[in-house]
């Protein structure tokens, strides 16, 4: 078991649990599944760029990441529909823990200029986007073999019901929102 699900179980939901005023541990809220992508407008010209982008996100989650294809043609940007666009992986039970440990312990504390994560990335239901620059920031990278740097999006689901239930349990894992 990861060090942080433990304490989540140990220490976090019972806290929340109390704060929240909740009777039972199943309405405390939970993480559900993390899911990174990353979208290339290059890839339309040159395909093969995305099977860099699969072996750095592999690397970076320790799970296969899956081509993503577009689902509509767009005239102008030269797109058709079926064309391998992007990348995405979404990690679940102990995959999931230990990226999002590895997140907030790794690679936030690398971003240049850093001063924490802006509250707005809420969706109305607990959930949580954001967005990383570059991909360098994780350690599992190797600077030198990196052609391009590029950036990712990545959405945090929960089982909260509203903003403020999902950024207190955020919070509580360790995310570093700002004051």
């Amino acid at each position: 078991m990861n060090r942080l699900q433990d304490r989540y179980n140990k220490e976090i939901a019972p806290s929340l649990m109390k704060k929240m005023g909740a009777k039972n541990v199943m309405q405390v809220p939970r993480l559900e599944k993390i899911v990174l992508s990353v979208c290339l407008s290059e890839a339309v010209q040159n395909p093969k760029i995305l099977n860099t982008v699969v072996d750095e996100i592999t690397a970076i989650t320790g799970q296969k990441a899956v081509i993503t294809k577009a689902k509509k043609a767009i005239s102008n940007f030269k797109l058709r529909a079926g064309i391998p666009l992007g990348v995405r992986v979404t990690l679940r039970r102990e995959r999931m823990w230990s990226f999002i440990d590895r997140l907030n312990t790794l690679a936030l504390p690398r971003v240049r200029d850093f001063r924490g994560l802006p509250a707005k990335g809420f969706d109305g239901r607990g959930n949580y986007n954001m967005g990383l620059k570059e991909q360098i920031v994780f350690p599992e990278i190797n600077y030198d073999r990196v052609d391009k740097v590029r950036g990712m999006n990545i959405t945090i689901c929960t089982t909260a019901k509203n903003d403020a239930d999902g950024k207190s349990l955020l919070e509580a894992l360790g995310m570093p929102f700002r004051k």
